[in-house]
């Protein structure tokens, strides 16, 4: 893995928006093409297994989480847990994940976090780096099948649905056209949708069932909306008693939830591809990094080295903490860069890059595009 500095196109505004990518520049540089990473066929190849093998361990984590109740030490409330025990059970599909990968000084890539809920970067990832790649380096080729399968695997989630729902909050306008390419790879595959901002789905104390703006029941639901807010919301209790079909299913629940690193490294100690993380800090007395179970996009992580020495605000940590050896990110030119590796399905789909010139990666981190020779 190498970070090269290149030109950009001097037309790249124009290339990005004429695909729909409008949200380029927040934070003001947000998708960068004035450098690029290379990787190694080899390179890939590892990442590829790893992915694969990561996704498994993580679907053995799950059913030694619903095998053995252990929902307390997620704070999950008592009242989803027989839900997301259906919905394990019943092996309601999922549709992608994404695992956020550092390569350590060996060029081992080991697990960070695993975003297995909400899908940010994947417009980037699967549409935006394409392009670039085809007018940059037409000649070498990207971890990038990101946007077939999940056209693929729309056929399999979709399980006949006569309309699925999909929705995000109608006012940010970066999950709004996250959404709607997803919505678009699933027409791909056949799918009836409809948009819904989340702020406009309805309940039916008669019909006790979910309802769109015009009373139609919804039956299939994509939401760009994490779980846990979800079940906090005002209507979030109905959810158990409504037939709607959730994308992402119940069961993700569990590994959208950072305390599922702990849970890892006590499932598969010592393994190459994860960090030793634990539910308290006594273990890591050389350092750690402490993340809420439950935070997005960077939010409230502290990096401590007997003393806090970078940390990044929010409104998360109530719901308790996990503790991971601080393992530094791999550094070029100050730039912090983060794997995020795709798993679509059951089979890894691709790579997106993303860089801070902090340890912390937030939302506004720097997209840069990838090859590999």
């Amino acid at each position: 893995m190498n970070r090269i500095h290149i030109e950009a196109r001097s037309d790249w505004v124009a290339q990005v928006e004429g695909l729909g990518f409008k949200f380029h520049s927040i934070g003001g540089c947000y998708w960068n093409e004035a450098a690029c990473y290379v990787f190694t066929e080899a390179e890939i190849d590892l990442l590829d297994d790893v992915t694969a093998e990561l996704h498994q361990m993580c679907l053995s984590a799950v059913d030694h989480v619903v095998a053995s109740g252990q929902y307390g030490r997620l704070a999950i409330p008592e009242w989803c847990h027989s839900r997301i025990e259906a919905s394990w059970r019943s092996g309601e599909p999922s549709l992608y994940g994404r695992f956020d990968l550092c390569l350590d000084p060996t060029g081992t890539p080991r697990l960070l976090e695993y975003n297995a809920d909400t899908p940010t970067s994947v417009y980037e990832a699967s549409v935006i780096q394409w392009q670039w790649l085809k007018e940059q380096y037409p000649k070498h080729d990207q971890f990038n099948s990101i946007h077939e399968k999940l056209i693929e695997r729309w056929r399999v989630v979709a399980r006949g649905a006569p309309t699925f729902h999909f929705s995000s909050i109608g006012s940010c306008e970066e999950d709004f056209l996250t959404t709607e390419y997803l919505r678009g790879t699933a027409e791909q595959a056949g799918v009836a949708t409809r948009y819904l901002p989340v702020e406009q789905v309805g309940w039916s104390e008669s019909a006790r069932c979910f309802v769109d703006m015009n009373d139609k029941p919804i039956t299939h639901w994509f939401k760009l909306y994490p779980w846990e807010w979800l079940i906090s919301d005002e209507f979030g209790r109905m959810l158990p008693e409504s037939s709607i079909n959730l994308v992402e299913p119940w069961w993700k629940m569990i590994l959208s939830n950072k305390g599922i690193l702990a849970i890892l490294w006590e499932l598969f100690p010592n393994h190459p591809n994860l960090i030793p993380s634990y539910f308290t800090s006594s273990r890591l007395a050389n350092g750690y990094v402490r993340k809420p179970l439950l935070s997005r996009e960077g939010a409230n992580i502290s990096m401590v080295h007997g003393k806090i020495i970078t940390s990044s605000p929010g409104d998360y940590g109530k719901e308790g903490w996990v503790f991971q050896e601080s393992v530094m990110l791999p550094e070029f030119d100050g730039n912090h860069a983060v794997i995020g590796s795709w798993i679509v399905g059951d089979q890894p789909a691709g790579i997106g890059i993303r860089e801070d010139d902090t340890p912390i990666t937030r939302d506004t981190s720097r997209f840069v595009p990838h090859y590999f020779i």
